[in-house]
Formats: C-alpha cells, structure tokens, sequence
C-alpha cells in the first residue's frame, strides 16, 4: 500500500500587481488556513515519510505556517519542478521519487487537481464529487494505492481516502474565488 496526499498552497496575496508570480506570499487569510489544515492533520494523526514542495514563496510560507499547527518540521524538498506543473509531470515526478510509504506532494492548480483527478475514478463518491468542483487554495487530498512501489501507481486506481478544504475545517475561510 502507498499513500500519496496533495497539499495546494494557500491563498496568496494580489497585492502587488507588478510581483513576478513566483514571489507573491500568503495573505492572511491563506496563512490562518496553512495553519488550520496543520492542526487538522496532526489532530488526524497523518504523517508523512516524504515531501516534495514547489519552491515558490507562497508554498514555502504555506509549508511554514502548517507546519507551525503540525508541531513538527516536514523537512520537505524543494523543486522546481512542481512549479506549475502540469498533471503528467507531477505523475512522472511520483513515479521517480526513491519509494516512501506516504509521499506528500505541495504545489499547484491547475496540476494537483488534475492529478488528483487522473488517479481516481469517477465513481468513488463524494469525496471525488467535491474535489471534482474545486479544489481550492490550502485544500489536502489523500489517495491510496494497492501497489507496492511508487512507481507502480496507474490513472484511475486510486482511491480518495481524505479530502478536506479549508471552509471544512472553519466556514470563515471559504469559500475560495481562486
């Protein structure tokens, strides 16, 4: 069994209009949901044996305000890879990381919701139902897999174990126009 579990950064801030997307920060409603999804997840008793992040400032400050609510530093690796990322690259990107158990992956729209999309079959319910509406800012996803290797992960087979958006946890963060 392998888990993969998809974290979208939080919401960032519009504030500078003349900022290179790759530099925009969290504004503070986007740092308020890091911070509650961590808590959330710690509360749930997840761990994770590996995490990829897009090095972006927004993921960076997502990852930092989460962990804070975690309790422990992720430790995750930053690549650039992830960076807008379509959800094939993501795939290859899963399929060549040294195998884990849990792989958490932090990153992007449009890409994580592909992805999360392509692995699960549309027919598990409605968890995949409101993923498949939005899967907006600081949003997590967790996927299961009946493989013994990362690399052995195939489109359609997973199965949606978790998904929980920011307004699941508190109504006063959703919901989320981006």
């Amino acid at each position: 069994m392998r888990t993969l579990s998809l974290l979208r950064h939080a919401k960032s801030s519009w504030d500078d209009p003349i900022q290179r997307d790759f530099d925009r920060p969290l504004n503070p409603r986007g740092r308020q949901a890091a911070q509650r999804m961590g808590a959330h997840l710690r509360e749930a008793g997840l761990t994770f044996d590996r995490v990829l992040a897009s090095p972006a400032l927004r993921v960076v400050e997502t990852l930092a305000f989460f962990e804070e609510a975690f309790g422990r530093p992720l430790g995750a690796l930053l690549d650039h890879r992830i960076y807008m990322a379509s959800a094939s690259a993501l795939l290859d990107l899963v399929r060549a990381t040294e195998d884990v158990p849990h792989l958490l992956i932090v990153g992007h729209n449009p890409g994580l919701e592909e992805l999360a999309l392509m692995l699960t079959s549309p027919d598990t319910g409605p968890l995949r139902q409101a993923m498949a509406t939005k899967f907006p800012t600081a949003a997590f996803a967790s996927i299961d897999f009946a493989v013994g290797r990362l690399a052995d992960i195939r489109e359609g087979e997973g199965q949606l174990r978790r998904f929980v958006r920011p307004r699941d946890l508190d109504p006063t963060l959703g919901p989320d126009e981006r």
